[in-house]
């Protein structure tokens, strides 16, 4: 019962997060979930717990979405999730888990070099797609690398909330089919994920009521301090 207190708390605080900010809730996540629960039921546990958040996001801004985005986004994502769904099956986790905290290095450092990239042609978010499929499949989630080039796109608040949300539900659905297909979708998995779900959506819909009040520097600095954080805890447990 305190596992799953600590982990539907942490479920709740970071769909909050991510619905104020639109990226970091998820690659936050990871992280407690791989300490509770373990790696390789933490990334489809992960997974299940986004699905419910970003479907809500989805739903909340579903009068601001780029459709066009969307479509060029999935033709790269969809094969890639299910090219990195599979690899993670039978991926050695010791090394994925120091990969995940690499990664995250990773993350804090691009977002300071290129927090303002060009804006990207109507062909980039194909290429974009494909990574974040395949990153994500492997490492749970890739928000904060994908998400400056939503920005550079022009969107914004709702408009870049929902738009990457429905990116990211794509990319969760097709991560769901493999990992099902390739046996890490366990009973135990589905009922943690089940159970957290509730969480996740309060979550979502605080962070909607929020969106707008804070200032977007404050929360890109929280989700940076979070990710280096994450990151030694990853490396030297790995």
């Amino acid at each position: 019962m305190v596992t799953l207190g600590l982990a539907s708390a942490a479920a709740f605080a970071l769909a909050w997060l991510s619905a104020v900010a639109g990226f970091g809730g998820g690659v936050l996540l990871l992280p407690v979930f791989t300490g509770l629960f373990g790696l390789r039921a933490a990334v489809p546990m992960l997974t299940l717990t986004q699905l419910a958040s970003n479907g809500s996001r989805v739903w909340l801004n579903r009068h601001d979405l780029r459709r066009s985005i969307i479509g060029r986004f999935a033709v790269g994502a969809i094969p890639c999730a299910v090219a990195g769904g599979l690899l993670l099956a039978h991926a050695p986790m010791a090394g994925l888990q120091r990969l995940l905290g690499v990664f995250l290095l990773v993350t804090v450092v691009w977002r300071r070099l290129r927090p303002h990239p060009r804006a990207p042609g109507p062909r980039a978010f194909t290429v974009v797609g494909a990574a974040s499929g395949l990153g994500s499949a492997l490492l749970g989630s890739v928000g904060p690398l994908t998400a400056p080039f939503f920005l550079a796109a022009g969107l914004t608040r709702s408009a870049y909330i929902g738009t990457e949300a429905a990116c990211a539900l794509l990319m969760h659905l097709t991560k769901l089919t493999v990992y099902g297909a390739g046996d890490l979708l366990t009973r135990r998995v589905l009922l943690l994920g089940l159970v957290l779900t509730p969480a996740t959506l309060a979550g979502a819909w605080a962070g909607r009521k929020t969106l707008g009040r804070v200032s977007d520097r404050l929360f890109v600095l929280l989700v940076e301090i979070g990710l280096v954080a994450a990151t030694l805890v990853l490396i030297v447990s790995g």
